[in-house]
């Protein structure tokens, strides 16, 4: 690993304990956020020639303080921010408070008043630590528009009075369901890229996956929080053989598992094996064993359909929804016939929720061509191919439709 990519990973583990140390020092999340983004900076520009600091914290701690000092002493109420910045203390805190406050933080960028595109754009600039040009290249929007959205969010959470303390007992479970949420979202997002030139985005699979495995580590007695990472990790094993040389995509069924990362599907297993049954059974972990399934099978043929439509069945009992029954109508047509499988599917056909979706046509599709029905089959790939934003799906979903003809 180069230097600079050492560097890099190390800013990113530290940019949520500064920015956590300097809320609850200081409140003003907004400031404190831009203090340690010019303090990340900073450090990008100077450690690779310099060298990394002794205690790179506290370094990253005394920039970002020396920043809100800049900042505080050019406004009105001078006299009275400076005494407060006298008493400062530019050392390192002690770390007492080190895993509350990086769980704070991403219960605060996860808060309720803010919107889901707020969300996630907030926690990959405060607790991942990547810049706004970053996460606006990440989700394919201009610099200015993603830099607009992380202001109006840091203001909405200053209107709506949120305090960098974690929520009640009664709350907390919830405000964690929505940073699990998010970090889905996160991981989808680079996994299979909704719109664009590329099939996948391998920084935001990696920084979802960096981010949930810090999450275990804050709440290890959480059985959905480890579901979630294992399942990241299973589904992000298959990447290297998701597309041909050229991008082109390749199903499931076609793949290379040679190309597998074995590492990563060891891990996963071992996560979902130990907490699945041990704590609460949510659907992270039903996906993730789900997943687990198909990785474990040496060839599409040994895949073991029958278990997979077993978990399918306790994950719409848990987490019942139209994506949930999508997939089971796979699952269902695997094991009692493609019939069977579009007759699951057909239930779908009046659901507002999937009406901008291209999945159900792409569903559609796959279950008419096994069920021999070929000529339904390609007008199904062609609508699918039609309605998605994705270049490397509109063309797989095309050249499905035109083998069909």
């Amino acid at each position: 690993m180069t230097t600079d990519r050492r560097i890099e990973d190390l800013l990113r583990e530290l940019a949520p304990q500064v920015l956590g140390t300097l809320v609850r020092r200081h409140g003003q999340f907004d400031a404190c956020e831009d203090a340690v983004q010019e303090a990340l900076l900073a450090a990008s520009q100077q450690w690779p020639t310099d060298g990394v600091p002794d205690s790179p914290r506290s370094w990253l701690i005394a920039v970002a303080n020396r920043r809100l000092v800049d900042e505080w002493r050019s406004e009105s109420a001078r006299r009275r921010r400076e005494e407060s910045v006298g008493a400062m203390e530019l050392t390192e805190p002690a770390p007492t408070h080190d895993q509350d406050d990086t769980l704070t933080l991403l219960l605060l960028c996860c808060h309720p008043a803010l919107s889901v595109p707020s969300q996630l754009a907030l926690t990959l600039r405060a607790v991942g630590g990547l810049t706004t040009a970053e996460i606006a290249n990440a989700f394919l929007v201009p610099e200015s528009t993603m830099a607009q959205r992380i202001s109006r969010a840091k203001k909405t959470i200053k209107t709506a009075g949120a305090k960098f303390d974690l929520p009640p007992d009664a709350e907390r479970a919830e405000r964690l369901r929505v940073v699990l949420h998010v970090l889905y979202l996160v991981f989808n997002e680079g996994y299979a890229t909704s719109s664009g030139p590329s099939a996948h985005r391998g920084d935001l699979t990696t920084e979802a996956i960096r981010l949930a495995r810090m999450l275990v580590g804050l709440v290890p007695a959480e059985g959905e929080v480890a579901g979630l990472l294992a399942l990241m990790l299973l589904t992000d094993a298959r990447r290297a053989a998701r597309t041909e040389p050229d991008g082109s995509l390749v199903p499931l069924a076609d793949q290379r598992r040679d190309l597998w990362d074995t590492d990563q599907i060891d891990e996963g297993i071992a996560l979902i094996s130990r907490t699945l049954g041990a704590t609460p059974t949510g659907p992270y972990q039903l996906q993730a064993a789900i997943a687990a399934v198909h990785d474990e099978a040496t060839n599409a043929q040994d895949t073991d359909w029958p278990q997979i439509l077993a978990l399918y069945d306790v994950l719409e009992r848990v987490s019942p929804g139209p994506v949930v029954t999508l997939n089971r109508s796979v699952a269902v047509a695997m094991v009692h016939g493609p019939r069977a499988g579009l007759a699951l599917l057909g239930t779908l056909d009046d659901d507002d929720r999937m009406t901008q979706s291209h999945r159900l046509d792409a569903v559609r599709g796959h279950l008419l061509e096994l069920a021999g029905e070929f000529a339904a089959a390609r007008e199904a790939y062609r609508s699918a191919s039609r309605r998605t934003a994705s270049l490397p799906e509109q063309r797989y979903l095309a050249l499905r439709a035109a083998k069909l003809s």
